[in-house]
């Protein structure tokens, strides 16, 4: 535990030296921009549809090529000047180092969507909405975009510490991540494409109803679930086995 537990400030420390804190900014400050100028005034259920309208941004873009931008970027010192050599001779396992890396990954997209909640709070103050606020709906799309987004994390996490090159699995994630509308619509493949599954779950009953949204919650989280085992299972034995 005591090796875990420094592999993972080991890896908060690299990024503390990154402009990554203000991307994540930026991103909240668009999606809360979002809801601010398009945000509905369904006077029946304000909040709800404040938050459909802005996760359309947020999960449907935002969250799947953040979630690779995290995965990359924990690998990337690695990957520079044989840093991969440097870390493994540390007493501390590779599993460590590997649980360390998607707990950070994990961390940010909380502290994203914590940011989210934010800006929806913030959006609904400026446009007035007087509502009370549906804590449970909230904490539902809020939780469940952000365990759907850890197959998706660790499908990305595997394919950055198996390619050496930064940009190409940013480039091969944002390439799935494009076409993600279009996959929503479809009730048979939505559920079990990672980079749509954020979208489905964050997205508040009753704000769409077609394609994929029909889908029971439970029904969604047993599949992300099941997605999540097969990557990370995946990625950590690939990772134990590599050559480095």
């Amino acid at each position: 535990m005591t090796a875990y537990t420094r592999a993972v400030s080991c890896e908060w420390l690299k990024l503390s030296k990154s402009r990554l804190w203000v991307q994540i900014l930026m991103c909240a400050a668009l999606v809360m921009l979002l809801g601010i100028v398009e945000g509905s005034s369904n006077p029946i259920a304000p909040w709800e549809a404040l938050v459909g309208i802005m996760s359309i941004l947020h999960a449907m873009l935002f969250l799947p090529i953040m979630t690779g931008i995290f995965s990359a970027m924990v690998c990337r010192y690695e990957h520079s000047g044989g840093g991969w050599k440097q870390l493994l001779v540390l007493p501390v396992s590779r599993s460590a180092v590997y649980f360390a890396k998607f707990t950070v990954v994990s961390l940010l997209l909380a502290v994203v969507q914590a940011l989210f909640l934010a800006a929806v709070l913030g959006a609904g103050m400026i446009k007035g909405i007087d509502a009370s606020i549906p804590w449970d709906m909230m904490g539902r799309s809020l939780l469940g975009g952000w365990v759907a987004c850890l197959p998706l994390a660790a499908l990305q996490l595997g394919v950055s510490t198996a390619w050496s090159s930064f940009a190409a699995p940013l480039a091969l994630n944002v390439v799935f991540t494009i076409p993600n509308m279009l996959v929503a619509n479809s009730e048979t493949y939505a559920p079990y494409y990672p980079w749509a599954q954020p979208f489905l779950a964050m997205m508040p009953q009753g704000q769409a109803g077609f394609g994929a949204f029909n889908l029971p919650f439970e029904s969604l989280m047993m599949v992300v679930v099941g997605g999540f085992l097969l990557f990370f299972i995946a990625g950590l034995i690939y990772f134990q086995r590599k050559e480095i």
